[in-house]
């Protein structure tokens, strides 16, 4: 097949993609109040309702729908629903920011951990660049370096999605019977069931990040 195929991306009729920004006052964790408090005022702005019109639609009072958009008050189990009902969500949405803890890893310049693979033997290196815990665990991002010329080279084949970003040299890769030559900047993204791997160290020092989303249910042998 030929290299270098490019593909552009069109609208799918898909649905929106989830809003990821989140207001400066947001609240970043411990405190179930405040964090009730801001998704109570940002859904009810949003959904273009007064205080007086939002407290009237789900029965309680202004004063009261007061003091919970301004963490005045610890709301019960049946305001709280009547609120997510009132505001069409569910109602853990409400919760929102009130998490104790999420955990996330740093990971040094040069100090993620060696992975020995099959390619470790002529000369590719595998860096981790941190591991995530529970359902975190199956985003696996890896800096691999290819600094010798080889005429073999490792093949990879595994469930779910991998990403691959150029950052230096260049490269053929292949996927399947199609092959890609990979600059600096170039990204390639692949289905992890169809084998994959280099053809051609075209030009060395080659580093490029590979970040690997497993399905779910996977689960490392």
């Amino acid at each position: 097949m030929a290299a270098d195929s490019t593909k552009t991306i069109r609208d799918t009729g898909d649905p929106a993609p989830v809003h990821r920004e989140v207001d400066g006052d947001a609240p970043t964790g411990g405190d179930l109040e405040a964090a009730i408090a801001h998704q109570v005022r940002m859904l009810r702005r949003n959904a273009g309702m007064s205080v007086a019109d939002m407290a009237a639609k789900v029965g309680i009072s202004k004063a009261m729908l007061s003091k919970i958009e301004n963490a005045q008050t610890s709301c019960s189990l049946s305001t709280l629903a009547r609120l997510a009902a009132g505001l069409d969500v569910p109602v853990t949405s409400l919760f929102r920011g009130a998490d104790v803890e999420r955990e996330a890893i740093y990971t040094e310049a040069g100090k993620g951990a060696v992975i020995v693979g099959r390619g470790t033997r002529v000369g590719h290196h595998y860096e981790l660049l941190g591991g995530l815990r529970g359902q975190h665990k199956r985003l696996e991002p890896v800096l691999v370096t290819l600094t010798d010329d080889s005429e073999v080279f490792p093949r990879f084949q595994h469930p779910g999605t991998e990403m691959l970003y150029m950052l230096e040299g260049v490269m053929v890769y292949g996927h399947g019977n199609a092959e890609y030559t990979l600059r600096p900047g170039d990204c390639l993204l692949l289905d992890g069931e169809g084998i994959h791997g280099p053809h051609d160290l075209v030009r060395l020092p080659i580093r490029f990040l590979a970040v690997t989303a497993y399905p779910d249910n996977h689960r490392d042998e």
